[in-house]
């Protein structure tokens, strides 16, 4: 007789641990199940990694998967194989009701990750019996002390459940006694216990493994008779504890406990020995069949493992034999001095973690057949490091894979950062998904400004409120039958008449964006509007902001046309995907259902279920801070014309995020692409392509950066639509940076500083009627030079004197390697202002081979300037301010634009003096265009 099938006569059932879709389809499973008796499957990560990762079997499932709409990388696993679970279970379910449900089962296991977590275990275990819809399904629950409890309550519920991992006796009677009270529960609910079925996975070589290597070391030192002893154990304790574990299992159903269950028809949980392939190959490769061999047990083998056994095992009742000697056996094991109980604790966290590794290669898998699949659905990136970031990054990703961190850092656990309030702030991660569920509002409101034939929308809003509606309104251009999209974020009087110039006040819609509803410049400029609109303002008014807010309480009073909420729990900077970013979108004519659609494939892609080795934005994030720890803290961001400015916005986000406790990436949006001579080595080159562009000189470049052993990191952006990938890739590797770096991401600790001075000397303004007095430390013509004591006494000493000149050589001078050089000014920035300072940025990045920035105010300082004041000390800053000859009165207060712009230069130079900056302030009176020039050929003069 087969002796696979010779098996059933001595109480045991023989079960597969395999399972593949092909294994099925091709019917080998069900010749196993006619010719061997085999009576279930078992399945687990590592099986399901081997299928579905290690061959293109599953390609088709899941091309048509992705066809039918975007899925994540665990919503493919699951759906495969909750499929692969229901076609085994087909094939074994005569088995089950030839055997009126004893026999006959299909095994599939919760998530590892959930291995302690009681709720989330019974929750994703209730969850997969309804998805696989099969009575004769087993679910299986791991025997850690949190899956103890989940194992009583799914019982009681009704679930059929196979414990696994469990490999101690103690655990093992923890298990069985969860078992029983879980039936007990059940039958006291009016439920049959007939139904339900439970194994008990014990697994056994692993045992063997474990204790024969510390073995070995005693054996190493032993002689003799004791050495002959610890010889005689080895390959004996994983069987003796199994056989004791028998015994345990023989005391509880012979009870009166267990036997009024069974009197109402239960079934016992049977002992399943798991891990039954033999690892040591000097064992005989059936050794873990033929010694566990006994009734109501089942044995699961792996493919190899059950042809050795058909081949030449021996069937007997091995299971009760020798008793006395498994006793002896482990208290010869307790009297070498090892302990059982602490392999056994050690092996079951080793189980957990293997599973987790499985599980993790097994979604890394999938995850990279969804991004082949889905192709240019999903803007692509290549990331090219030097070798000894590249080693440090990848060890980076490795500990996020090993201790979860991108699964902690989406189930909001602050931990991840500082332990600190970063699990209020963390709404942005799901705003995709809620936003999609508004997105009829979105409609309703860009048909309502369609049909009112606005010429023109200005939104009036700094930092995270206007800086994604720009990139937005530079990236899809304005839309046929739309009002153009314009943004206003300065208190510049002569920006403020320039915007209302390009308008027709009658014709334009006002969206006043601000989250908190205080913020300065906003309310400046939506007084200055409403006043401007006249007649019927109120009905060319929106405003966006939190619940609460005072702005809401200013538009609900002044009739405003609509209200929009955004989330609480999300930062501004974090915001561009919330209403934040797409009221104006919607008010542009710009698909807001597209744009959510296709950022949503990116939120997949950066989900708690992608491994990091290919998770777009952890990888992302995770080479920035690999690259800033070898010195590289400066990221130089280009890209194609039309979605440049995307820059401006991922400025403010990293910058803001990074730019505190001495710490920071400092980005550097607007500089040009140079050759690999001007730049020191503190760089990182981050560049945005649309798909369909042709700039070859911008490739050749950031070649020529690569060969140079500069890290560059390209991103081929499909179309502007896919613009709202970007935006959450980036916010994903800002926050894992910021996790990596220590520093909280969502806070802005320094920002405030500079709102104080300013409070201060606009009260001073509005009491006095001017601003206080201040003296220029040196003039030359129209240029007036200001700095505070602490920098005027180091610049004199280095040859600063009367000439602006010499003022600018003595600064300049200060750049040492590592250090970045900002140019601040509180100018309207118009196409001649942006052009002049970009002139002097390149001059001195060219000479100094440092890095630079340009930042317009007050509009940089809701972006760079928290890290220009929280960062290290690493800058060096040159303000720019003019006199504001034709000023412009905000209504209803003492103060005009011009002094709430000489305010804010005033009080942002303060707060850098005070933290030791090394700054310098040249203002410009009269023509500002000229001022600039005199300032670049002082520049040019200093620096040669």
């Amino acid at each position: 007789m087969n002796p696979v099938k010779a098996l059933t006569t001595h109480g045991q059932a023989i079960w597969l641990d395999f399972l593949a879709r092909g294994f099925i389809a091709n019917g080998e499973l069900k010749t196993l199940v006619d010719s061997d008796g085999v009576r279930g499957v078992t399945s687990n990560p590592s099986i399901f990694e081997k299928a579905i990762g290690g061959s293109n079997e599953y390609d088709e499932a899941v091309s048509a998967l992705l066809s039918e709409r975007d899925r994540s990388a665990s919503d493919l696993y699951e759906t495969l194989a909750v499929e692969d679970i229901q076609r085994a279970a087909d094939a074994l379910y005569s088995v089950y009701d030839d055997l009126k449900g004893a026999d006959g089962y299909v095994s599939l296991e919760v998530s590892p990750y959930l291995a302690r977590d009681t709720e989330g275990t019974i929750a994703e275990a209730q969850r997969l019996w309804t998805s696989v819809g099969r009575e004769n399904l087993m679910v299986k629950v791991p025997g850690t002390p949190e899956g103890v409890p989940a194992i009583r309550a799914l019982i009681s519920q009704g679930i059929s459940i196979n414990v696994t991992l469990l490999f101690s006796q103690k655990m093992y009677a923890e298990v069985l006694e969860a078992y029983i009270s879980g039936l007990e529960e059940f039958v006291a609910g009016g439920g049959d216990p007939r139904r339900i079925a439970s194994v008990a996975s014990f697994f056994v070589s692993r045992i063997d493994t474990a204790v024969d290597n510390q073995l070995d070391g005693k054996i190493a030192a032993a002689s003799g008779d004791e050495k002959a002893r610890l010889e005689a154990l080895k390959g004996k304790v994983a069987i003796a504890n199994a056989k004791l574990a028998y015994q345990h299992y023989l005391k509880v159903i012979g009870s009166d406990r267990w036997k009024k269950l069974a009197a109402k028809g239960a079934q016992v949980q049977r002992l399943l020995w798991a891990s039954t392939g033999t690892k040591n190959k000097a064992y005989s490769d059936v050794l873990y069949v033929e010694e566990l061999i006994g009734r109501d047990t089942v044995n699961t083998v792996p493919p190899a493992t059950l042809d050795a056994f058909r081949d030449h095992g021996k069937p007997r009742n091995s299971l009760e034999q020798n008793i006395s000697d498994a006793e002896r056996v482990l208290a010869d094991l307790a009297k070498s001095g090892i302990s059982l109980d602490a392999i056994t604790d050690t092996l079951v966290d080793d189980g957990v973690q293997l599973f987790a590794e499985a599980f993790d290669k097994l979604l890394g898998a999938v995850a990279q057949k969804r991004t082949a699949i889905l192709a240019s659905r999903i803007d692509a990136q290549t990331i090219k490091l030097p070798a000894e970031i590249e080693k440090d990054a990848r060890a980076l990703s490795e500990r996020w894979r090993a201790n979860g961190t991108i699964r902690a850092l989406w189930q909001r656990d602050a931990r991840v950062w500082t332990g600190g309030d970063e699990a209020k702030w963390l709404g942005w991660l799901d705003v995709v998904a809620r936003e999609q569920n508004e997105v009829e509002r979105y409609v309703a409101f860009s048909g309502w400004v369609k049909s009112k034939n606005f010429t023109d929308i200005v939104v009036l809003g700094m930092g995270g409120s206007s800086l994604g509606p720009e990139v937005l309104a530079e990236a899809y251009g304005q839309i046929d039958g739309f009002p153009k999209l314009r943004i206003l974020d300065s208190t510049d009087p002569a920006q403020v008449r320039r915007t209302e110039a390009a308008i027709n006040l009658d014709k334009t819609l006002f969206i006043v964006s601000s989250k908190s509803g205080g913020t300065t410049e906003p309310n400046a400029l939506m007084e200055y509007f409403f006043v401007r609109a006249s007649a019927k303002a109120a009905e060319r008014f929106v405003a966006v902001t939190d619940p609460g807010s005072s702005l809401e309480k200013v538009a609900t009073a002044r009739g405003f046309v609509q209200i929009f909420h955004g989330e609480p729990t999300i930062g501004g900077r974090y915001s561009v995907l919330s209403p934040f970013g797409l009221v104006p979108a919607a008010a542009a004519g710009i698909d807001v259902s597209e744009l959510l659609g296709l950022a949503s494939a990116m939120v997949r892609s950066c989900g708690p279920d992608v491994p990091p080795a290919e998770n777009p934005g952890v990888q992302l994030g995770l080479a920035l801070a690999a690259s800033a720890k070898h010195g590289r803290d400066k990221l130089t961001l280009t890209g194609s014309k039309r979605i440049a400015d995307f820059g401006a916005w991922a400025e403010q986000l990293i910058a803001e995020s990074t730019g505190k406790n001495g710490k920071a990436l400092i980005p550097l949006e607007g500089e040009p692409l140079g050759k690999p001579e001007i730049y020191g080595k503190d760089r990182v080159f981050i560049d945005l392509r649309l798909k369909d562009d042709s700039d070859s000189a911008r490739e050749t470049a950031l070649a020529a950066l690569e060969a140079a052993g500069n890290p560059v990191v390209r991103i081929t952006v499909t179309s502007p639509a896919h613009i709202g990938q970007e935006f959450f890739r980036f916010e994903i590797a800002t926050a894992v940076a910021g996790a990596v770096m220590g520093v909280n991401p969502f806070d802005q600790p320094d920002v405030e500083a500079a709102k104080a001075k300013t409070r201060e000397l606009t009260s001073a303004f509005e009491t006095s009627g001017a601003l206080p007095a201040e003296t220029a430390v040196a003039t030359e013509g129209a240029i007036a030079i200001f700095t505070d004591a602490a920098n005027a006494d180091a610049l004199r000493k280095s040859g600063a004197d009367g000439d602006l000149a010499s003022w600018l050589k003595a600064h300049l001078a200060r750049i040492k390697a590592g250090d970045y050089i900002a140019a601040l000014a509180y100018l309207d920035r118009n196409a001649a202002n942006i052009a002049a300072l970009q002139n002097i940025r390149k001059t001195i990045r060219d000479s100094k081979q440092a890095a630079t920035c340009v930042g317009f105010g007050p509009r940089f300082l809701h972006s760079t300037g928290q890290a220009y004041k929280g960062g290290p000390n690493n800058g060096i800053f040159l303000q720019i301010t003019s006199d504001n000859a034709d000023d412009l009165d905000v209504p209803g207060q003492k103060i005009s634009f011009g002094v709430i712009e000489a305010a804010q230069a005033r009080g942002d130079f303060g707060v850098l003096a005070e933290r030791g900056r090394r700054a310098l302030r040249l203002h410009i009176t009269g023509d500002v265009a000229k001022g600039l020039a005199v300032i670049d050929a002082a520049v040019q003069s200093a620096l040669k």
